[in-house]
């Protein structure tokens, strides 16, 4: 019996990898193939070409558009970090009124859809004169991702031994001292996993960048991959989308891979002693 369960529990996880992965996997060997080639429905590579690499690279800035991803993904992880942290220590270390209200209406806004914020937002970019611009995808992504992030710091902050901040204290250390000196260096695995998942979000997101830019120079990747045209305006180049696909996803992939046991434990932080909503 346990030799079956045992069975089964492979074959699951089996099922789940091949399922994960074939979608990326089809993609990079169809980014490859070009003319007729790219409607094979064939699981196995049949061609070695790299046209299509070279194309979206050629014909259109996506070099540009790779680099406005990282500018602004990066720009987003900093500045949510930078506030999550003071937050996080507020939320989770001081005590007064509301405490528990307060978290609890920052967690509830992480739930709102952003096309219902979309049209209050694009007003205010466009006052601020940020519209298609870096920065006016960089104050609405950074909105969008501050809940998440003031929400896993403030729990991980809360599991983090009081002696250490009252041993502080006595010594003479100020709040911003306590932060930056003690609680910093302990915090890495939920630092790491909120702005990995940060950058993620800034990097894949998508409706903020179609609404708030107009050139082709200032957007970032997802809008320029789904703006690709090919000879004629009912012709999709295929090719050159999965080619781009691959090439900015590449580079998650490997993040992940690397900063995968910091993520595990970011996002189990809390897990067992739960959040004091007081």
């Amino acid at each position: 019996m346990r030799v079956f369960k045992k069975f089964g529990l492979y074959a699951l996880v089996i099922l789940v990898v091949v399922v994960s992965v074939f979608p990326f996997y089809y993609a990079i060997i169809t980014s490859f193939r070009t003319g007729t080639e790219l409607f094979s429905t064939s699981a196995l590579p049949t061609s070695t070409s790299i046209g299509n690499y070279i194309s979206i690279f050629k014909e259109q800035p996506f070099g540009t558009n790779i680099l406005n991803s990282v500018i602004v993904a990066t720009t987003v992880v900093i500045l949510s970090l930078v506030i999550a942290v003071t937050a996080s220590f507020a939320l989770a270390r001081i005590s007064f009124r509301g405490r528990g209200l307060l978290l609890m209406t920052i967690l509830s806004v992480s739930m709102f859809p952003q096309v219902a914020i979309l049209s209050g937002m694009y007003e205010l970019i466009r006052s601020l004169g940020l519209y298609n611009s870096l920065p006016g995808l960089i104050i609405p992504n950074t909105v969008l991702t501050l809940p998440f992030t003031v929400w896993v710091l403030t729990t991980f902050m809360r599991e983090l031994p009081k002696e250490l901040e009252e041993a502080a204290v006595v010594d003479g250390a100020s709040s911003l001292t306590i932060v930056r000196r003690i609680f910093l260096p302990l915090m890495w695995p939920a630092l790491v996993t909120t702005g990995l998942l940060a950058f993620i979000g800034a990097w894949n997101e998508f409706l903020f960048a179609l609404t708030f830019t107009l050139s082709n120079e200032v957007r970032t990747v997802p809008v320029a991959i789904a703006l690709m045209s090919g000879a004629s305006k009912y012709e999709l180049p295929w090719g050159n989308i999965m080619a781009a696909s691959v090439v900015v996803t590449v580079p998650i992939v490997v993040l992940v891979l690397i900063f995968q046991r910091k993520i595990v434990a970011g996002l189990t932080a809390g897990a067992v002693k739960g959040v004091d909503y007081s």
